[in-house]
Order: structure tokens, then C-alpha cells, then sequence
């Protein structure tokens, strides 16, 4: 599957917690289509079809974006490298 890129990502996630934030606070700006748009951009960046995956998704892959594409969290915990390092 085809993941956005993480600055992307970073930047809809950021974007998505500022709406709602705003809306949480009452103070929620006109332009409703905004933040509808932006949880579509979330859901179609990540394969999934609701806000509450989407965000799961994107938090996960930015979690890891820093560790490269072939982080395998089992090999971590072990201590051992992810990719094929000889040893």
C-alpha cells in the first residue's frame, strides 16, 4: 500500500487536532467543508475509511518514519536489526 508522505501526514494531523480544538472550544470557524476535506485527505493518505483509523494509521507511520520503511518492532524489542544485516 502506498503511504503519504510523513510531512504530509504530519501537516494533516496537526491540521485535523486544530479544528478540533476549535470546534471542542466553541469556537469553530465557518468553512464546515475544511475540516470535511481534511478528514478525507486523512482517510484516502492512509487506506482507511474513518477519521479514528485514519489518524491510528498516520500517528503509526510517523511514528516509525524515522526508523525507515523496514522498522520491525519485533526485531527491536530483540534487540536485533531489521533488515538483512549479516550476524
Amino acid at each position: 500500500m502506498l503511504m503519504a508522505h510523513p510531512a504530509m501526514l504530519t501537516r494533516l494531523v496537526k491540521e485535523y487536532e486544530r479544528e478540533s480544538e476549535l470546534r471542542a472550544a466553541g469556537l469553530h470557524r465557518p468553512g464546515r467543508q475544511q475540516m470535511e476535506d481534511v478528514v478525507y485527505t486523512l482517510c484516502v493518505s492512509t487506506g482507511t475509511r474513518d477519521i479514528d483509523a485514519a489518524l491510528a494509521a498516520a500517528r503509526e507511520r510517523l511514528h516509525t518514519a524515522w526508523l525507515g520503511d523496514a522498522y520491525d518492532p519485533a526485531a527491536a524489542q530483540a534487540g536485533r536489526p531489521s533488515m538483512g544485516a549479516a550476524g
